[in-house]
């Protein structure tokens, strides 16, 4: 599964880790996670993130 970066601040989401903080399971894909899920570091939108290059 591929990792993902948000622009405004560089988090970095990785599906192998997921978000428990915000309930997203770890091996949750980016693309499965729900639409309002927001950045855990800087609030940015789901959006906000692009697919990081293997």
């Amino acid at each position: 599964m591929k990792k993902y970066r948000c622009i405004p601040c560089g988090h970095i989401y990785d599906p192998a880790v997921g978000d428990p903080d915000s309930g997203i399971a770890p091996g949750t894909a980016f693309e499965a996670i729900p639409d309002d899920w927001y950045c855990p570091d800087c609030g940015a939108t789901k959006a906000d993130f692009e697919p990081l290059d293997d």
